[in-house]
């Protein structure tokens, strides 16, 4: 029989028995998909074109605390003490700290506990979702061939039914490998005394990166169906790229293809939980003035919780990134003369990074202390021990932080948006309306809102 053990609501406990899975998992599971229904009621029937931004919070934040009553019981407390206290500091600061003007108690709530994000995230800006909720986020510029955003103008909103079920599909295959394959591979087996005494190293190394691949579809399924909600709802539009085809990738929390094809570890972090590593970006990273790497993975391994496993993952992933960092800039250039020296450059990068990735994050997994040290102890410390000898025998190449990459992309998206907004005086209308009537026609062609 599954087990019990939940604060949240007992009521499909049968389900549970029956399919042999925690309660609190299927709880998650059922709250997921009907936070999916209810966004694509909250789309049809409670667009901003026909009712006022009002409503749409007051809904959003009641569906948002039935779910969490549901998955956490009382413990769904938590959510409104947070965001009390965090609003009570927001009065204290008062709107000259703050960018925009103060948000009412209502937009906080919303932001924080409605049923989109509650449950599983992601991440999003207050400034995206409140564009959301007024229905202004399809009135955004498109990217030219350059690169270059177009005047933005008003023209129908774009369905996310495509996206919606891309994304649901990969929610479906990723179930379903999660179910299958991952308890063939438990990352614990790594621990077994047997199998650390018997395995021969190619077969640890092998069975390492295994379980660890095994263990992610669990992550790809949560996050991506949290995506797909956001987008049933009409939240997570990014403008149209230069083929005319709308993204609905705004607040997207991963990218699988790049995590699973990464050839350094801060390639497979760009790409793993990205949410929240831009905003561990913006709060931590951007502003720290000594050593940002270990603040921000110390702030990171503190915003995650208080299991001991989550401190050595990101203790470590200091070291493994600062190492590969220093890899990359005294020897990459050596690699980039022919396709087949860049090829072999891939390859050999790739598997080092999957080894290290799976060898930082298995205390992550693990939890505890007493496995995750005898884990590393069978490995004899290997990679952390290469990891120092690369930092104090490699020359290390400071990089500036100010340096443009995807992230800061992101990052500078929203106040792209408002230098356009607030700077239509400075264009000409002509130029304007030819862009604005080409966008139009493209418009035509899109499916809208109310297919």
């Amino acid at each position: 029989m599954a087990t019990t053990s939940t604060t949240g609501s007992t009521l499909l406990q049968p389900l549970s028995n029956a399919v042999q899975l925690p309660i609190d998992q299927v709880n998650f599971v059922v709250g997921q998909l009907s936070a999916l229904l209810a966004a694509v009621w909250f789309r049809t029937y409670l667009h901003s074109s026909k009712t006022s931004s009002f409503i749409r919070h007051v809904v959003a934040t009641l569906l948002g605390l039935y779910l969490a009553l549901f998955c956490f019981g009382w413990y769904a407390l938590h959510f409104l003490v947070q965001s009390g206290i965090s609003y009570c500091i927001l009065i204290g600061l008062g709107e000259e700290a703050m960018h925009k003007r103060m948000p009412s108690l209502l937009e906080y709530l919303s932001y924080t506990c409605n049923f989109m994000g509650i449950l599983a995230g992601p991440l999003c800006s207050y400034k995206d979702y409140i564009t959301f909720i007024e229905g202004r986020s399809h009135h955004v510029a498109q990217s030219d061939k350059n690169g270059k955003e177009q005047p933005h103008c008003a023209e129908a909103e774009p369905s996310p039914n495509v996206a919606v079920t891309q994304k649901l599909l990969v929610c479906g295959l990723s179930l379903l490998v999660h179910l299958t394959v991952s308890s063939f591979f438990p990352v614990e087996h790594n621990v077994d005394e047997d199998f650390q005494a018997s395995a021969s190293w190619p077969t640890k190394v092998v069975y390492l990166y295994v379980s660890l691949l095994a263990a992610r579809p669990k992550y790809y399924f949560a996050w991506t169906l949290a995506d797909a909600i956001n987008n049933a709802a009409g939240f997570g539009f990014r403008g149209y790229d230069e083929n005319g085809e709308a993204r609905w990738d705004l607040i997207s929390n991963l990218r699988i293809q790049q995590i699973e094809m990464s050839t350094s570890f801060k390639m497979f972090l760009d790409n793993w939980n990205i949410q929240t590593a831009l905003w561990l970006k913006r709060v931590c990273y951007e502003r720290a003035t000594l050593s940002p790497t270990i603040q921000t993975f110390v702030l990171s391994a503190i915003w995650h919780g208080v299991y001991p496993g989550y401190y050595l993952t990101f203790l470590t992933g200091v070291l493994m990134t600062l190492a590969a960092r220093a890899m990359r800039s005294n020897f990459r250039h050596h690699f980039t003369g022919t396709p087949q020296l860049k090829l072999l450059y891939d390859v050999a990068t790739w598997a080092a990074t999957q080894v290290a990735v799976s060898y930082t994050v298995v205390p992550f997994v693990l939890l505890s202390v007493k496995p995750s040290l005898a884990f590393y102890s069978s490995w004899y410390y290997c990679l952390h021990i290469a990891g120092i000898l690369v930092l104090l025998l490699l020359p290390v190449k400071k990089t500036p932080r100010g340096k443009t990459t995807h992230e800061n992309v992101q990052l500078s998206r929203s106040k792209k948006f408002d230098e356009t907004e607030n700077s239509s005086g400075r264009n000409s209308f002509s130029a304007t309306d030819s862009v604005c009537s080409q966008n139009r026609e493209a418009a035509s062609r899109r499916p809208s809102l109310h297919q």
